[in-house]
């Protein structure tokens, strides 16, 4: 039944602070507050039809003053959790009892907000009930591995994929060697096409091998898998910049081994982010548990004692370029969408192909990865999924992208690249 918290452990007991609000709604001088600690294991209560989260230390805090129900608190009450560091892709969630929710009871987080710290969680809810917290798995068991099918075959589509866009921009190059700006666009995206082409491979080696290869060959797939990942990110940057100079600063392209050079940065520049991240040891197994610590998935990749490495040279990073990139979007349009109103680009506009340009630009620069960000929480299966089947298709989509804006017509194109760019340079001749 009811037990007291645990007052002889130093540190590891929660606190309760009730806003003065409470105390001057009272109409006499003394109120009982009556804090109820519950191990809902022994009494059989509070327990939700498919409930996935697991409730901390089975535990949870009723709190009552005085005699009436106390709700819409203008000051929050905040209830602190306290407890050890949860592992990696649980996360915490604030919740009240709530009797009208389904048929017999539910969790719900409404009016209550969460904030979590290392070892302990604060609630704050403009209410009093009873309060748990809620830990919420990112991926269960079958989740996991359904992710990890989907992954696969994905990848091994989106690698036959790869391949075809790689041989159609060699063939484009090869036919037009007098058009400078063709080759130059479609070496650009074929470094792209083989970035993405080395990370599916890498992905589908790792997944085929990591769950029994010694720690060296481990830390060396796990930190080949980080380079492909960054020169996917890299190149979706060299993709925004050179959107940007066609398109804004035309006559800037016109660089000396302007290609090389980008494959310098594309190449390179990852290889510099690996090679510190592996100097100090970065790389090696890393599996994705469960509460109860069954392992569900594992890969060689950044270790979990070193997830600031994958905040700073993933996350960071990726949220920099995708900012930048959509800022060049943005650019892109309003210029496109001028040169179609002043009758430069003219021809055969269907909405379709409109639609098409768009999705392929968005997938050239990367808007599909963004969607990680929201992978975080109750309900980020759903967007897992949709993350992960994007994401393959990314060289689909590239693919056919490419076939639509340069095959058949690439001499005669009056809505690509190559026309805008001649009339600019032109526009901008004239004008000196």
């Amino acid at each position: 039944g009811p037990r007291l918290p645990n007052m002889t452990e130093k540190g590891k007991t929660g606190k309760i602070k009730l806003p003065k609000e409470i105390f001057h709604s009272l109409g006499s001088w003394t109120a009982r507050v009556v804090v109820t600690v519950l191990n809902i294991q022994q009494l059989g209560m509070f327990e939700e039809v498919n409930q996935t989260g697991q409730v901390l230390d089975d535990t949870v805090v009723g709190i009552t003053v005085g005699e009436t129900s106390i709700f819409r608190l203008q000051e929050p009450m905040k209830l602190t959790f306290t407890h050890r560091q949860l592992p990696y892709g649980i996360t915490p969630q604030c919740v009240f009892w709530d009797p009208s929710k389904g048929m017999a009871g539910g969790w719900s987080s409404s009016g209550c907000f969460t904030q979590p710290r290392n070892n302990r969680t604060i609630c704050s809810c403009n209410h009093l009930t009873f309060f748990t917290l809620l830990l919420n798995p990112a991926l269960d068991e079958s989740t996991a591995q359904a992710l990890m099918a989907v992954a696969t075959v994905g990848c091994g589509v989106a690698t036959a994929f790869s391949i075809f866009t790689i041989a159609f921009c060699i063939f484009l190059r090869c036919r037009f060697r007098s058009e400078e700006t063709l080759r130059i666009n479609l070496g650009l995206h074929m470094n792209l096409v083989g970035s993405l082409l080395l990370l599916n491979l890498a992905f589908l080696l790792n997944n085929g091998t990591s769950g029994g290869t010694q720690p060296k060959t481990c830390k060396v797939l796990g930190g080949l898998t980080h380079y492909c990942l960054l020169c996917c990110f890299t190149w979706m940057a060299l993709e925004g910049c050179h959107l940007y100079l066609l398109f804004v600063k035309v006559l800037g392209i016109y660089i000396h081994h302007y290609l090389m050079k980008l494959c310098l940065v594309g190449w390179g520049f990852p290889a510099l982010i690996v090679g510190v991240a592996g100097v100090i040891g970065s790389y090696g197994e890393y599996s994705i548990q469960t509460m109860d610590h069954q392992v569900i998935a594992r890969l060689c990749w950044i270790t979990s004692k070193y997830l600031l490495v994958h905040y700073v040279t993933n996350c960071a990073y990726f949220s920099l370029i995708f900012l930048f990139n959509v800022a060049v979007f943005g650019v892109v349009t309003q210029k496109s969408c001028c040169l179609q109103r002043t009758g430069v680009v003219q021809g055969d506009r269907q909405a379709w192909k409109v639609a098409l340009m768009a999705v392929g630009l968005f997938s050239l620069l990367g808007a599909t990865w963004a969607l990680a960000f929201f992978t975080h929480g109750t309900s980020s299966a759903p967007v897992l999924y949709l993350f992960t089947i994007l994401n393959s298709l990314q060289g689909i989509i590239i693919f056919i992208w490419l076939v639509a804006l340069y095959y058949p017509k690439t001499k005669e194109t009056t809505g690509s690249l190559s026309h805008i760019i001649k009339h600019d340079k032109t526009t901008a001749v004239s004008q000196d």
